[in-house]
């Protein structure tokens, strides 16, 4: 106890101390090292017998049924050595357990929704242990429904089938009436609710739990249930045992605000210094955001959502010309734009480029020496759909990449199927090195990700939720590939996109091909690509410093709790 309270502040520090700490909280608590024994008191044993005079009066009184008899209790089964006083049992000794009534979704919607009556619990209205049930779910039960169970105040659910299972328990503080899928268990011998639910929380009870399910979707029986193994203490320590829970669990709750408050600010402060950087307004502001994240690198980058908010910063500072330095001498971006018109003629291109561009915060932003074009204007190809045909389980001379290959914004090529289809080798399917491919389809944080292939030629085809285009050989193909991730590029497509209510809303070809672009000469473009690149790995060693500290964290945390 000595050892647990000494390191409340090694648990704050692991990324996933505060969980652990409660799993080792409620393991001391069951093996009796949470508290201290009281030699003179009551042993388990005498809790025992007046539960069985508890039940013999219950069934002579016709309130309960007469409880099946349940296996002896082997030394085998037996998981730790428990404390004198205590005692192993199975767990439809202390308690009467029952399940609940089903009620189809027609039937809950006609008959129960809004009536009057006792709260009907589902499974979705219990939490994790320690929420409150939702008793205001709009479902009830009238009295005159006797074909329903009743669970009493102070009985402990657990959900007993599905993906929930084992995990989902919590108590009622009135009487209710609950599913099937739930197991309610009114104690005997006055043993306190609040114990049996610490019981169910902990790690060797999950375990049993887990090791006692069946079946394809995956449960416990009621009679497997009833014969799972609990460690009982004497009455007055089981009351002693959860006061103390009850004070580790709200230290450990302070410590998960706490925790919880000191990342929020760091997002807060980082946000508020990013905008100021991206204010071209103000260069007073710019500066001193610039000193701000100086000063505070370390604390603000030890968390990888900042981290991602710096990546995307860069691709915002550099489409805005605060990356890269004009060269007078350079060729201006009007000659490059006459030269990707030429390329476009002698390519025979039949699709006109479109002339006038869309509103684009954009406008007002980048330099003089720079054009703001709509996308279609610098392409040589596409964009075009790909293809979808049906992957089959063995190898061909055709690979197809799914969805998840450009999800990430990096082509992966891993993310592909056999397809068993002649493609020919001239085939506008096969990518190219240099193709960028944009997700036609997704969820909206994911519609219009784009990524660059890098690659040999012929080697994947690409699907139908992809567009694929090709930029002219006057322009860096990386650069448009980075303007096209920045942010203003990225929610001029979201809010252009038809279905976003749906789960997978599209953007299509005239919209892509009226993406403003803003253009600089090619020298500068080849300049702010190479600064990227630069910065994108100052990034990736920021993220590999927090999974490093996060994994010394964990060592430490591991080891520390070992001793204990």
């Amino acid at each position: 106890m000595e050892l647990l309270e000494q390191h409340f502040d090694t648990a704050f520090a692991a990324p996933d101390g505060i969980p652990k700490l409660r799993e080792l909280i409620l393991k001391l608590a069951m093996q009796g090292k949470l508290v201290p024994q009281h030699p003179n008191g009551s042993p388990a044993s005498e809790l025992l017998k007046s539960i069985e005079a508890e039940k013999k009066r219950l069934v002579k009184e016709r309130m309960i049924k007469v409880p099946k008899p349940l296996p002896e209790i082997t030394a085998v089964e037996e998981l730790y050595s428990l404390p004198q006083g205590w005692q192993w049992v199975r767990l439809g000794v202390i308690g009467n357990i029952f399940n609940g009534n089903s009620i189809n979704a027609s039937e809950k919607e006609s008959k129960y929704a809004g009536a009057k009556g006792l709260p009907y619990i589902a499974t979705k209205d219990v939490g994790y242990g320690f929420d409150p049930l939702d008793y205001d779910n709009g479902v009830c039960i009238p009295p005159d429904e006797e074909k329903f169970r009743i669970a009493h105040q102070g009985a402990v659910l657990i959900c007993a089938e599905g993906g929930s299972a084992g995990k989902k328990c919590g108590l009622t503080d009135r009487n209710i009436c609950f599913g099937n899928k739930l197991f309610a268990n009114e104690l005997y011998g006055q043993i306190p609710s609040r114990f049996i639910l610490y019981v169910y929380l902990s790690p060797d009870f999950r375990a049993s739990f887990r090791a006692a399910m069946t079946g394809i979707i995956g449960g416990v029986s009621i009679a497997k249930f009833c014969e799972l193994l609990i460690p009982l203490p004497p009455l007055e320590e089981q009351h002693r045992i959860v006061a103390k829970i009850d004070e580790l669990m709200t230290r450990c709750d302070e410590l998960e605000k706490l925790r919880t408050a000191q990342n929020e600010k760091r997002l807060t402060a980082h946000a508020s210094a990013i905008r100021q950087l991206l204010n071209v307004a103000s260069a007073d502001e710019h500066l001193s955001a610039r000193a701000f994240l100086a000063e505070h690198f370390y604390e603000l980058y030890a968390v990888k959502e900042n981290v991602a908010a710096l990546r995307q910063s860069i691709l915002n500072l550099a489409i805005m010309g605060k990356l890269s330095e004009r060269n007078r001498s350079s060729p201006n971006v009007s000659d490059l734009l006459e030269r990707v018109k030429s390329e476009r003629i002698r390519l025979k291109i039949r699709r006109t480029a479109t002339e006038k561009i869309a509103s684009s915060d954009l406008i007002n932003v980048i330099p003089d020496e720079w054009a703001l074009v709509p996308l279609d204007a610098i392409l040589t190809f596409g964009p075009t759909n790909g293809y979808s045909p049906k992957a089959v389980d063995y190898e061909t001379n055709v690979k197809s990449l799914t969805l998840s290959a450009t999800t990430s914004g990096i082509f992966k090529g891993e993310h592909s199927k056999f397809i068993d289809e002649e493609i020919p080798a001239d085939s506008d399917l096969w990518l190219q090195d240099g193709d960028i491919l944009v997700q036609r389809g997704n969820t909206l944080e994911y519609v219009g990700v784009p990524a660059i292939y890098r690659g040999q030629k012929n080697a994947y085809i690409y699907p139908d939720l992809m567009m694929k285009l090709r930029v002219s050989a006057e322009v860096d193909c990386e650069y448009v590939c980075f303007a096209m991730s920045a942010a203003p590029s990225r929610n001029f497509l979201r809010e252009r996109a038809s279905g976003t209510s749906g789960t997978m809303p599209k953007i299509n070809q005239k919209t892509l091909c009226s993406l403003p672009i803003p253009l600089p000469p090619l020298e500068e473009q080849r300049q702010i690509v190479k600064k990227i690149r630069s910065l994108m790995k100052h990034c990736d060693q920021l993220e590999a410093n927090i999974d490093s500290a996060n994994l010394t964290q964990s060592k430490l945390f591991n080891a520390v709790m070992a001793q204990v």
